[in-house]
């Protein structure tokens, strides 16, 4: 019979915050810290030929730490949080098992939810998703969203209502359930066999607003134009139906010019910050950093030590039941 030690359990570190906030480059020094790798949780950097537009990790920084989920679908494929939850599960926690450890980082809410707690079972109805999709094509988005809003007021108040894609599931769910969309958000936690240590990345209003104009004139300097160029066959593929993809293309039919779009993608996307910082402040078990700009360094390795040390608390702690 083994006598050998049972299997301590992992620590799962989830490095979350708005886009632009540095979680890339906090989540890799975190990870040559602990040794171990990143799970992506960016709803758009799982799709391959986007590499500009999402900010997807470069070849440089995946050298330096291995990542898991990212570049790895064509834009044409759906993906969805469901699906995430499947795949980055197993993913962790064989990575605590290996490591001891395992990172999980991204600004997409949904997907970090389904990966540390679990999503609701829902009910689906391919067929009346095709009719949905079909109706969106022809009626536009606006018109699924005033029937979610009717059908379901509170999700639709709190959800992005610019993804037809999670407008057309929210819909598909109240209108084959009977209830709404909302009513399967039991709140219940599904058993993970790891612990969670969560590190918010928070910088000021100031600081953010210029991250995210710099970053966006980095992109366009990359070749983000010439990316979108090349993607013109998609654009009706949800995975490009997204904050600046979609300003650029209006860019590209001569509907607007570039100067203009790059100034509608930089306000866009404060706007999808600010809804980020929504849903991510709603966890009362992470841990924020806030900074600006003279501040971003001592608080960022504020940020490791604190991680740090919480994973040396943890590792070896039995799991709650």
């Amino acid at each position: 019979m083994a006598t050998g030690k049972p299997l301590q359990p992992g620590v799962v570190v989830s490095v979350v915050g708005p886009t632009a906030s540095g979680k890339t480059e906090f989540a890799i020094a975190l990870g040559q810290a602990l040794s171990t790798e990143i799970v992506n949780a960016d709803a758009r950097q799982v799709y391959q030929r986007m590499a500009i537009g999402t900010a997807q990790p470069t070849p440089e920084e995946r050298e330096a730490v291995r990542h898991h989920l990212v570049d790895f679908l064509p834009p044409n494929e759906l993906y969805s949080a469901g699906a995430f939850e499947e795949d980055a599960v197993p993913l962790l926690s064989n990575l605590c098992s290996g490591h001891g450890t395992a990172i999980l980082a991204g600004g997409s809410g949904m997907y970090v939810k389904a990966a540390l707690q679990g999503l609701d079972a829902l009910p689906a109805d391919t067929t009346l998703r095709a009719q949905l999709n079909a109706r969106l094509a022809s009626d536009g988005l606006h018109t699924l969203v005033e029937q979610l809003q009717t059908l379901d007021p509170i999700h639709a108040a709190a959800m992005d209502t610019s993804n037809p894609q999670r407008v057309v599931r929210a819909l598909e769910v109240c209108m084959v359930s009977g209830k709404p969309f909302s009513s399967f958000h039991s709140g219940t936690t599904k058993h993970r066999p790891w612990h969670v240590v969560s590190i918010g990345l928070d910088p000021d209003r100031t600081e953010l607003r210029a991250r995210i104009a710099e970053r966006a004139q980095r992109m366009m300097d990359a070749g983000w134009l010439e990316e979108t160029k090349a993607l013109l066959s998609h654009r009706s593929d949800n995975a490009l139906n997204t904050v600046g993809y979609k300003e650029l293309f209006q860019h590209l039919d001569g509907t607007m010019p570039l100067e203009q779009a790059v100034e509608l993608v930089i306000t866009r996307t404060r706007q999808f910050a600010k809804r980020q910082m929504t849903w991510f402040k709603k966890d009362p078990d992470t841990t924020w950093f806030p900074h600006d700009r003279n501040t971003r360094d001592d608080v960022l390795k504020r940020a490791l030590a604190h991680a740090m040390s919480e994973v040396k608390r943890l590792q070896g702690t039995p799991l709650r039941p």
